[in-house]
Formats: structure tokens, sequence, C-alpha cells
């Protein structure tokens, strides 16, 4: 982070993501020819930040994926089903960070660790750009941050497809993450 000395150091603690005002979502191209977008409205998370050495810093979410939302109650119902997240048997997403490097850009950093879907785990990268960090109207401090990643649903076991007529098939296979987190210190 290229923050001043003494704001970084500010930032070491634990922190809870936000629900209400964090986001976690996906994209996925249907039928070749447009993108389908989603979000899951019931997760939660910890950060654990290191201010002195934020590569020493750590995080976990826990996605609830009954709460899968694209918008469309019959493909949300169908996305529940066996055919994809199998939510009653899964009933959750999680990353687990297992190493923090620093990116390509000035407040870029990338999280290795592993994501848990489907009862797969595999091992992702995710780009995470820290937005800042505020004391809200309430004296909650907060930090946020944006993060990216992108994954084969065949990895993961979800391989529910349906052929095109004029070729190809329904459903991409690269699906793209994307969060916007907001996190409140807890201590």
């Amino acid at each position: 982070m290229t923050v001043p000395g003494s704001a970084v150091e500010k930032l070491t603690g634990t922190w809870a993501i936000d629900p209400v005002h964090s986001r976690s979502g996906f994209a996925v191209r249907h039928a070749m020819v447009a993108t389908v977008r989603g979000s899951f409205r019931s997760f939660e998370g910890a950060l654990r930040l290191d201010g002195s050495t934020p590569t020493a810093s750590h995080a976990t979410i826990s996605i609830d994926t009954d709460s899968i939302d694209t918008g469309n109650a019959d493909r949300d119902t169908h996305l529940r089903s066996p055919d994809f997240l199998d939510a009653g048997t899964h009933p959750t997403i999680t990353f687990t960070s297992t190493g923090i490097r620093p990116g390509s850009g000035q407040d870029s950093y990338v999280a290795t660790g592993g994501l848990t879907i489907h009862g797969t785990t595999r091992v992702v990268e995710v780009a995470v750009e820290f937005q800042g960090s505020a004391v809200d109207p309430s004296g909650h401090s907060r930090v946020g941050f944006a993060a990216t990643s992108s994954l084969s649903r065949k990895d993961f076991g979800l391989t529910w497809n349906a052929p095109l007529e004029a070729g190809g098939v329904l459903i991409g296979d690269k699906v793209t993450i994307d969060a916007d987190i907001s996190a409140i210190r807890t201590f």
C-alpha cells in the first residue's frame, strides 16, 4: 500500500466484511453472444490486515450458494440445482487466502488461496486493489477493496451444458468473479 506510514499501520487489525455495503458477483457467456451477470445476496468474511507488512495479511469469505441472484427466478432455481451449485449438498462457496504478494500497480496485490465450489477446492489467484480507508458517520473504521479473478467452471465439476444448433454451447466455461468489499474494524 502506498498510504503514508502511520496511516498504513492504522489498518492493522481484524475487519469484518459488511455485506450491506459489499457485493460478490460473477459473469459468464451465454449462448456465445451475451454475458449474464449475477451476484450472491448472502456472504460473510473477515480480513486480518497487517499494515506494516501487507503481504502477511489474510482473508476468508463464505458465500451462501442458495442466495444466487441473476435477476431470473427460473435460471436461479436451475443454478441452485445439482446441475450447477447443488445448494442442498454444497451450501457454501469458500475462499481462504494462503499468501499475498504485491501486484503490478499501485495499491494492488495478488491473493492466492483455496477456492471451494461444489465440494471441489482449487488454488486460485485473486487480483486485489486497495480502495481506501475512512471513518463513516457512525464512527466505524472502514476499508475497501476490489477483487477480480477468473476460473474454469469445469475445474470445479460444473460441467452441465447444452449444444447450440449453430454450433458451440449454451454456457461458457470461463467465469469472471468480481467483488467490492467494504469491511469494518472489529478490533
